[in-house]
């Protein structure tokens, strides 16, 4: 099994939801939302591409970075890659259903703990893809972290206590899902939270919890003052807001005002080991990959899902050679030209 047989067979079986193009950055997806474009006119979705794209790397080859250690610890848990992958449902209406969601979840989690990682399942209108994911995380001995949507406080906090009941080291909310279009056509009730309300879900979860899609300084100042262990600077994939900037636009001011008091995750257009280092050299501790693990799913199962991270962490390895980083805490802005 090699990358380009992958993509083939996710390309069959996505047909007509996901044309796993040779390069993924939302053009010919614009506004398949289901689906796996992004909303509107795609532009939130290309912004992601575009302004990692536009981050330059200094090329470096006078120092000792001979064997780069790309080993991390994220909120505890030790990892081989400062990469995880993202939360995402909706293999029947997002993906075509060649897969169904318990079997995708299922190989996303065991793909990423066979690579030396963790995965992230998500929620959505339908009860069974938390379910799903809970009973995934379940199997792999409580290794994965569960990402509940917006919903009613009270329903948050026992889907919450779900996590803990299966030994996940963590658990979040993806409170940018407040205005999801798939979660509005299955009449499920979501919406914005204000701190006070960010608050009681924190200090009624004995978890660790992952505020993800925060996009602005206050909001991420926010995040802290409720007690969050961490953030992931996301806009969703560009599929909830139309015209926003990329997140690596909006990342290095988040981190200069957060870094070391809160973990800085980063999510969108991750593409190849390069990208994860431009969006650690921009200031987050580790990222999320969506689409590239998908695509490992549904063209190469649990395996596919490996073969993808640990090409994106031998990647990874080979740019700080050429950038003279030794491991995860030397990558800094000075690889930023």
């Amino acid at each position: 099994m090699n990358l380009e047989e992958i993509k083939q067979t996710a390309r069959d079986k996505m047909k007509g939801y996901c044309r796993v193009c040779k390069n993924c950055n939302g053009i010919a997806c614009a506004g398949e939302v289901p689906g796996m474009g992004g909303i509107g006119t795609g532009s939130s979705f290309t912004a992601n591409i575009e302004a990692l794209a536009n981050v330059k790397l200094n090329l470096r080859t006078l120092h000792d970075a001979k064997t780069p250690d790309v080993s991390t610890n994220i909120l505890g848990i030790d990892l081989s890659m400062p990469i995880l992958s993202a939360p995402i449902t909706g293999s029947d209406y997002n993906m075509g259903g060649a897969i169904p969601e318990a079997e995708y979840i299922g190989m996303v989690m065991s793909g990423s703990k066979y690579a030396g990682t963790i995965g992230m399942c998500g929620d959505g209108g339908n009860p069974v893809f938390y379910t799903s994911g809970i009973e995934a995380i379940k199997k792999e001995n409580g290794h994965g972290i569960p990402i509940i949507k917006p919903r009613e406080n009270h329903r948050v906090i026992e889907m919450a206590k779900q996590a803990e009941e299966i030994n996940a080291p963590a658990v979040g909310m993806d409170i940018d899902g407040a205005g999801l279009v798939t979660m509005a056509l299955m009449g499920q009730p979501v919406g914005p939270k204000n701190l006070q309300e960010i608050k009681e879900i924190i200090s009624a979860v004995d978890l660790p919890f992952i505020l993800k899609g925060i996009m602005t300084v206050d909001e991420a100042k926010l995040a802290l003052e409720a007690g969050a262990a961490a953030i992931v600077v996301s806009n969703h994939g560009g599929r909830i807001l139309d015209s926003t900037p990329g997140v690596a636009q909006v990342l290095p001011a988040i981190a200069d005002k957060l870094k070391g008091k809160i973990t800085i995750l980063a999510d969108g257009g991750v593409r190849s080991g390069v990208d994860v280092l431009k969006y650690l050299a921009l200031g987050a501790d580790a990222v999320l990959v969506g689409r590239p693990v998908i695509i490992g799913a549904f063209g190469g199962g649990a395996e596919g899902v490996r073969l993808v991270l640990e090409t994106m962490a031998n990647e990874l390895k080979q740019a700080m050679i050429l950038t003279g980083c030794k491991d995860i805490k030397s990558i800094n802005s000075s690889v930023i030209y």
